[in-house]
């Protein structure tokens, strides 16, 4: 009997860690994905014909894996869920990519960088509005979900705005590129319009909350995160494709070598775009858009680490101190969650098989 209860509390500890681990994984994909760009950026692909072929590449794997392991579902289809795809193809894919790329064109690296910690912020108070979640400041759950999400935003401004002293890291040499943190390729140069660079930044933001939002409501009508991602990437890829084709004409842009843009087209595509959407689709169904949302300051971390050791980046005591703080802040929260889960669900249905 004993050994029996051990085994269901090491089941529930198992579903419990199950969505950290998915997270975090996110945030490694999505930080090599960061670099990889860091050193497309210096070879000086278009971004725009970029985004065209990751979603061309993440449509061409996640479209047979939901006609292989979720042929039934697609019977389930309905005006709903295809406007929903429609959405999170848009506000996930086409239009936060190149709302972002837009940005960077118009201001810097480090500006947009810092702007993308805002989406904790934003998912948390349109979860409020679409009653996604609670803000219980009454209550220590509550609470500790406001605190965790302003201590993590203050921890990755900290480590975007503030360098101080230098840490002396060891790090692999690296001849072939340089590392930026502001520079741009030619095609994308900074211009003085930080006023629209800065609207344009937020509002890619607020389209990738937007995006959190409509993916959790669209995994609650319609379960099937294969076929979910696989719809919205096939969305994605008509606008991206559509929006490039108005914008790009010199056919020679769009050819792709065996270099390191196909490289880049093909791991954001299936990774990041592919897999990692299913991730997020799953996790986002399990314990909703703001938990997700809170891990993505977890990427500035990994990409400032990875940059450090493999691209000859400077590391400072900002980015110590901000990453520590964004540790808590994502502690806070989590906790939170935690709790507030544990009241909603007594321990007499709880299910240990859940996976």
């Amino acid at each position: 009997m004993m050994m029996k209860n051990m085994n269901i509390s090491n089941c529930r500890v198992v579903n419990e860690l199950k969505p950290v681990i998915v997270m975090v994984m996110t945030q490694i994909a999505y930080g090599i994905m960061n670099i990889l760009y860091k050193l497309v950026v210096e070879d000086g692909m278009d971004f725009r014909i970029l985004i065209v072929y990751r979603l061309l590449f993440a449509t061409s794997f996640m479209l047979p894996i939901a006609l292989i392991f979720e042929r039934k579902s697609w019977q389930k289809l309905d005006r709903i869920i295809l406007l929903q795809g429609f959405l999170c193809g848009l506000f996930g894919g086409s239009l936060a990519q190149n709302l972002y790329i837009e940005a960077l064109a118009l201001t810097t690296a480090t500006f947009v960088t810092a702007m993308s910690n805002l989406i904790p912020a934003i998912t948390f108070i349109m979860a409020i509005f679409f009653r996604l979640e609670k803000v219980g400041l009454e209550t220590k759950e509550g609470m500790a979900k406001v605190a965790g999400t302003a201590v993590g935003m203050s921890g990755a401004m900290l480590f975007t705005f503030y360098k101080g002293i230098e840490i002396k890291t060891w790090s692999v040499p690296h001849h072939h590129h340089h590392a930026t943190t502001t520079h741009v390729s030619p095609n994308h140069k900074i211009t003085a319009n930080h006023l629209l660079g800065s609207f344009l930044s937020f509002s890619s933001c607020l389209s990738y909350a937007l995006w959190l939002i409509v993916q959790a409501k669209m995994s609650k009508r319609y379960p099937f995160h294969y076929s979910g991602t696989a719809l919205m990437c096939v969305m994605a890829s008509v606008q991206s494709l559509a929006f490039a084709l108005c914008v790009e004409r010199d056919w020679t842009k769009w050819k792709l070598g065996w270099n390191l843009g196909l490289l880049t087209a093909a791991y954001s595509g299936i990774v990041t775009s592919g897999v990692v959407v299913t991730m997020i689709a799953w996790c986002g169904h399990k314990r909703g858009p703001l938990y997700v949302a809170i891990f993505n300051p977890v990427s500035l971390v990994i990409v400032a680490l990875a940059g450090a050791l493999f691209l000859q980046e400077k590391l400072h005591l900002g980015s110590i101190l901000g990453g520590l703080l964004v540790v808590c802040g994502l502690y806070m929260v989590l906790w939170g969650k935690r709790k507030e889960m544990k009241m909603k669900q007594p321990p007499s249905s709880e299910n240990p098989q859940e996976s």
